[in-house]
Formats: C-alpha cells, sequence, structure tokens
C-alpha cells in the first residue's frame, strides 16, 4: 500500500535541471546576476517544489558549478556550463 505519492522533484539532479530552466528564463540585472527570489519563488509556488527539495536543487546546481551564488546569498549567475546543459 502507498501513501504517499511521488515528488517530482525529489531527485536533485531533476530539480536541479528545473531551477537552471527558471534562471535562464528570467532576465537577469547587472553582470548576469538573478536575485534569488526570481528562481525560489517559481519553483516553490509555481511548480509546488518543498522547501527541501529547493535547498537540494540549489546545492547540487552550486556543486555542479551550474550555478554560481554571490558571497551575500541574494543572487545567482548561470554559469557557461549551466547555459549549455540547457541547450
Amino acid at each position: 500500500m502507498k501513501f504517499a505519492a511521488n515528488r517530482p522533484f525529489a531527485d536533485p539532479e531533476k530539480a536541479a535541471r528545473k531551477l537552471l530552466e527558471i534562471a535562464k528564463a528570467v532576465e537577469s540585472v547587472q553582470d548576469g546576476r538573478i536575485h534569488i527570489e526570481k528562481i525560489n519563488a517559481p519553483f516553490l509556488y509555481k511548480e509546488q517544489g518543498s522547501v527541501a527539495e529547493y535547498g537540494a536543487a540549489l546545492k547540487h546546481a552550486i556543486d555542479r558549478g551550474w550555478l554560481v551564488m554571490h558571497e551575500s546569498g541574494t543572487f545567482v549567475r548561470l554559469t557557461q556550463s549551466g547555459a549549455d546543459l540547457l541547450a
């Protein structure tokens, strides 16, 4: 008997790729910076991801070198390898 439905972003790889799609669609501000709330709000509310899935996805994307987070934590930057992954 199954009590819980499978979560679409339970796999950090899938969730990280969704974050990259969202980041690529967002218009960046100066120097290619993307406000963190421009990617976390769509992931959490539009895509119905959980906070834990968002955290795992962000960590996975940063560890893979697809996103770079600013030291303040308020911006991320899509790297070339992250952009190439979506192409």
